[in-house]
C-alpha cells in the first residue's frame, strides 16, 4: 500500500506543474502516461495491498501529504536554476542543512553512545548509503531537475518497484510473477507516452 501511495507522487506533480509553471502543462501524452504509469505500480504491488485501502486512514493521509510534498519540492527546486545555482551546491546546501537539523534529534532520541559499537559490514553499508544513495543521488536529482523538469524527475517513482523487483530476482532469487511483467509493460507505456517521442514518430509513421 506504502508503494502504490508514494507512485502518486507524479500526479500531484503534473497537476502541481500545470498550475504553478509556465513550460509543464498539462498535455493528452503527460495524463495518459502518469495514469498508465500509477496502474503499472499497483498490478506490480498486487490485489492484496489494495485491500489496505482505508484501513490506517491516518496513515495513508501522511503518505498522500508526503507525495506532494514531493511533488512541491521537485517544483520548488526549478527556481535554483533561474537563480544560477549548480545541482553541487544545492546538493551540498540541502544535505548540510538537513544533517545540522537532525543532529539534535538524533542525540537525544538514540543516544549512539549508549549502543555498541557496529560491525564492519553495518559502517560499510551506511558509507554506501551516504555516497552513493544519498550524496550522489541529489547531485543526480538537481541535475536532471535542471535540464528536464519536475514531472519528468518525478517519474522515478514509477522505476522505484521494477528496481526493487529486479533486485530481488538477481540477487535474492525471487520468482518474477506475470503481475510483475504486465506491470513492467504498463510502466513503460506509460514512460513513453509522457516523453511523446515514441508516439510521435508512430503517428508520423502511421500517416506516412
Amino acid at each position: 500500500m506504502a508503494s502504490i501511495l508514494n507512485a502518486t507522487t507524479p500526479l500531484f506533480t503534473v497537476l502541481f506543474a500545470h498550475v504553478l509553471t509556465t513550460d509543464e502543462k498539462l498535455d493528452r501524452g503527460r495524463v495518459m502516461g502518469v495514469i498508465l504509469g500509477f496502474m503499472g505500480v499497483a498490478v506490480m504491488i498486487g490485489g492484496d495491498a489494495l485491500r489496505a485501502i482505508g484501513t490506517g486512514l491516518g496513515a495513508q493521509m501522511l503518505f498522500l501529504a508526503a507525495a506532494s510534498s514531493y511533488a512541491f519540492s521537485g517544483i520548488y527546486g526549478r527556481r535554483f536554476r533561474k537563480l544560477g545555482v549548480s545541482p553541487m551546491a544545492t546538493a551540498t546546501g540541502q544535505l548540510i542543512a538537513a544533517s545540522v537539523l537532525l543532529l539534535p534529534l538524533v542525540l537525544i532520541v538514540d543516544r549512539p553512545w549508549s549502543g555498541t559499537m557496529p560491525g564492519l559490514p553495518a559502517i560499510g553499508a551506511m558509507i554506501g548509503l551516504a555516497v552513493f544513495s544519498t550524496a550522489l543521488a541529489y547531485v543526480l536529482y538537481f541535475r536532471i531537475l535542471a535540464t528536464a523538469g519536475a514531472t519528468n524527475l518525478a517519474l522515478v517513482t514509477f522505476l522505484i518497484p521494477i528496481c526493487a523487483i529486479l533486485l530481488g530476482i538477481v540477487v535474492l532469487g525471487e520468482h518474477l510473477a506475470l503481475r510483475h511483467v504486465v506491470g513492467m509493460v504498463l510502466i513503460g507505456g506509460g514512460l513513453a507516452a509522457i516523453d511523446g517521442r515514441l508516439w510521435r514518430r508512430l503517428a508520423g509513421r502511421g500517416q506516412g
